[in-house]
């Protein structure tokens, strides 16, 4: 099997818990499930499908898909279809991630949503209204939630501290579901603390940090990151404080010490001339 065209097929699985069916007493019926799951990156469809209690075919038809509910929710898209026409027309500005993938005009108003992200995940409300009709509008009320997976990926690794108070590792790491993080060292692996969710709001559902104590300059530390999707890895070199590196104690000390030999070097020198000057001049005084 081709790997590009199974990994296509893979994005746009959509796995089913349960059809969650929104009904009332004046014939309304609309059928969304529960939840659908979805894979960073890739496509998915949020089914819903829904009838009327009018005999007549409508005319006219609008249809909404929002992220939340109330007052909260945000109005992902939007399109209408009037008169009689095929097509549900949405507007300019309409972001293109969203489409819609069912035919309207079979009752069927399913949403694709494209290049999932993890902050897509959340619960999605479908609607459809009729103009013209008594209770022309009907809204899935129960919702589908998105749940978006994503294999694990390291956001960043650094070392914190200094050397008086001793050094730590940081591993920021991202994936869904959460991954769990291993310290590994040349001899083995070591006990880190366990990886915990930032506190971030919704960040914190797939974004996790996990620390490792007491690391040694001129160490290599690896941080692996898992879950259920795949693995990511990245490694840490603490560099040794440089043999060269003085204090300003010893800093003085050196310039004091160059100082005395510039001047005993200057000393010499004169001392040196003074002789010859005195050679020369007793040679002179015998001729």
């Amino acid at each position: 099997m081709n790997l590009h065209h199974f990994s296509k097929t893979l994005g746009l699985l959509v796995v089913l818990h349960s059809a969650a069916v929104a009904k009332d007493d004046d014939g309304w019926l609309m059928k969304a499930p529960a939840e659908v799951r979805g894979i960073e990156g890739y496509p998915v469809v949020l089914p819903c499908s829904f009838t009327h209690p009018h005999h007549t075919h409508p005319s006219s038809m609008h249809v909404s898909w929002t992220l939340g509910h109330g007052r909260a929710a945000t109005l992902l898209f939007r399109c209408s279809s009037l008169n009689n026409s095929q097509l549900c027309q949405s507007k300019p500005n309409q972001d293109q991630r969203y489409r819609l993938e069912g035919n309207h005009r079979n009752h069927d108003i399913s949403l694709r949503v494209n290049s999932l992200t993890l902050k897509d995940s959340g619960r999605y409300y479908c609607r459809v209204e009729l103009p013209g009709h008594q209770h022309t509008s009907f809204e899935n009320t129960l919702g589908t939630r998105l749940r978006v997976e994503a294999a694990p990926r390291i956001l960043s690794l650094s070392s914190e501290g200094s050397e008086s108070s001793g050094f730590k590792a940081v591993c920021e790491v991202q994936g869904s579901p959460l991954p769990d993080v291993q310290w590994i060292a040349p001899n083995g692996v070591l006990d880190g603390d366990a990886a915990f969710p930032l506190s971030q709001e919704t960040a914190g559902q797939y974004r996790a940090s996990s620390q490792l104590l007491d690391v040694q300059p001129g160490g290599q530390y690896i941080c692996a990151a898992s879950n259920s999707l795949g693995k990511d890895q990245a490694t840490l070199y603490l560099l040794s404080p440089s043999p060269g590196k003085l204090s300003a104690k010893s800093s003085l000390s050196v310039v004091v010490l160059l100082l005395a030999l510039a001047l005993a070097t200057k000393l010499i020198l004169a001392l040196g001339v003074g002789v010859w000057l005195l050679k020369k001049t007793f040679s002179g005084a015998e001729h």
